[in-house]
């Protein structure tokens, strides 16, 4: 007779280590981060909303070339606003599209778009990929990054520096206004901690956490 099946998790599962970079801004804004292998691109679309610190507010897009159909768009189908019927027929599902298929080779990347008004523009770079221990440390994982990501609906790269330059100069005539319309806005702050520790919940949510504990994030 055959030994019975393991229930245990493997015990190590390969992991995509993925950097995601803000354009437009100095310093940087960055994270880089592990997912599993078989992320969908629907998922890493949430992953990316959490590490970025954004509130998933708009539609977003992952572009990796010129033509339409290169592009891959939210679910349900995107409207672009004027009935488009043949642009909307181009539209591919995200939630049926692995992040391999964008990024198949190390040293590959793509474009992440999220609030295609402001046009914030991600690029996205596979940096390699790693062999996780489930057993011991939960997927999504956040392993570095620097300062905050701007406000939502604060203009793109231009309203933000006119943000950043209203809230730094109390003499400034919408400095008052900025500093009520943002609220604590530190845009050097990036807390790893807090980043993993909504990675926990939003795995959990999932049925992947690994029954891991979130106060782990903090390693």
């Amino acid at each position: 007779m055959p030994p019975a099946a393991s229930k245990q998790p493997p015990a190590q599962v390969p992991a995509l280590q993925l950097q995601v970079n803000l354009n437009g801004i100095e310093p940087p804004i960055w994270r880089r981060f592990w997912v599993e292998d078989t992320i969908t691109l629907g998922r890493l679309h949430e992953v990316l909303q959490i590490v970025m610190g954004w509130q998933d507010y708009h539609l977003h897009q992952f572009i990796t070339g010129e033509r339409f159909e290169d592009r891959v768009f939210f679910t349900p189908p995107w409207d672009d606003g004027f009935g488009d019927s043949e642009f909307m027929a181009r539209q591919r599902d995200e939630t049926r599209v692995k992040a391999r298929t964008l990024l198949p080779l190390v040293g590959d990347s793509a474009t992440y778009e999220y609030d295609l008004g402001d046009s914030w523009e991600h690029t996205l770079l596979l940096e390699r990929v790693v062999l996780v221990d489930p057993r011991e440390q939960w997927l999504p994982w956040c392993l570095d990054g620097r300062r905050a990501a701007p406000p939502e609906d604060v203009g793109g790269t231009g309203g933000y520096a006119e943000f950043l330059e209203a809230i730094a100069d109390p003499a400034h005539e919408d400095h008052t206004r900025m500093l009520e319309w943002g609220g604590d806005v530190d845009p050097e702050r990036f807390d790893r901690r807090a980043v993993n520790t909504a990675l926990w919940w939003w795995a959990k949510a999932r049925g992947r956490h690994r029954k891991l504990r979130p106060d782990l994030a903090d390693r």
